[in-house]
């Protein structure tokens, strides 16, 4: 598939279907069809910002490839784009397009096992519609992207990927890799198993250079403007996991789907905090943290997170 032009203006909004309904992109942008809320004008300031920091900081447009489109999960029958973001709720976001999506198959997200949600095939991907057809949902459709403090995230996949005794795929993958190059007379269980990889370890292999030479990022952890480009995509709402209830409901009441389908609530007590994330880098050399924030920096300026209060970058 030859790489495509895109032209992605919130102002250029058609029907999706040719059905008289009003799509989700238009109930956005007709105010007079959703009342004025405090989530409205949050979700609008993100939006907004959003534009604001990909003008300082993209100097040069890019086309966008097949490639680019792989996360971009598409609803054709009620005329959404979603940009999932791993560590960012996608797993229940993924259950909820199922229903959706499937026809009368599901029926309650939760019933869905997680694992399924994740089998390729279950959503369509924009990546597997043709030029033309790409560039006419991304005119016409609501896109929207679910962000997380950065580092929050980051946390989140370690814990996830290298603390959970189950996730053995990941530390033979990436886990003795990193234990090879990043430990210090390493003993031969570690580096068979790659089971015991510490998050300085891994924070370590972030910044490494020939990390990001060989191969792109693990999706778990690569940054967000890399998994969704957000100064190529017009997103519509950009959703943010502090504010996850309140947003998706958004979402599914500009979609005409919040009276078929409830965004579920978790119930998790271990989620990662702010709090939990500073004591993971309470052991992390400034010059370390320095260099990794440099790392994730535009996704902290595209969706306004503040650095974080115990870094020391000075």
């Amino acid at each position: 598939m030859s790489v495509l032009v895109v032209v992605a203006l919130a102002e250029t909004i058609r029907n999706f279907t040719g059905k008289s309904q009003r799509s989700p992109l238009q109930m956005l942008y007709d105010n007079h069809q959703l009342e004025n809320s405090a989530v409205q004008a949050s979700l609008l300031g993100r939006r907004h910002l959003l534009e604001e920091v990909c003008r300082s900081y993209t100097r040069k447009r890019r086309v966008l490839t097949p490639e680019d489109l792989r996360h971009l999960v598409v609803d054709d029958e009620h005329g959404l784009l979603y940009c999932y973001v791993p560590k960012v709720a996608c797993t229940n976001w993924k259950r909820v397009l199922m229903v959706l999506t499937g026809k009368g198959r599901y029926r309650e997200p939760l019933a869905i096992p997680a694992n399924e949600a994740h089998v390729p095939g279950n959503l369509r991907t924009l990546s597997e519609y043709s030029p033309a057809e790409i560039n006419r949902r991304l005119r016409s459709y609501l896109k929207f992207i679910f962000v997380r403090e950065p580092f929050e995230r980051l946390v989140s996949a370690y814990r996830n990927k290298f603390t959970r005794s189950y996730n053995t795929a990941f530390h033979k993958r990436y886990g003795t890799k990193i234990v090879q190059r990043h430990r210090v007379n390493p003993k031969a269980r570690s580096l068979e198993r790659g089971d015991d990889v510490s998050f300085e370890e891994f924070v370590y292999y972030l910044v490494d250079p020939r990390t990001q030479r060989e191969e792109p990022f693990n999706e778990h952890w690569e940054r967000v403007h890399s998994l969704c480009h957000p100064c190529l995509i017009h997103y519509d709402v950009v959703g943010k996991y502090e504010t996850l209830a309140q947003d998706s409901q958004y979402v599914l009441k500009l979609a005409g789907v919040d009276s078929m389908v409830r965004f579920p609530t978790s119930g998790k007590t271990t989620r990662t905090t702010g709090d939990m994330a500073a004591k993971y880098f309470q052991n992390i050399n400034p010059f370390y943290q320095k260099k990794l924030f440099n790392l994730y920096r535009m996704d902290f300026l595209l969706f306004n997170y503040s650095t974080p209060a115990y870094l020391k970058l000075r």
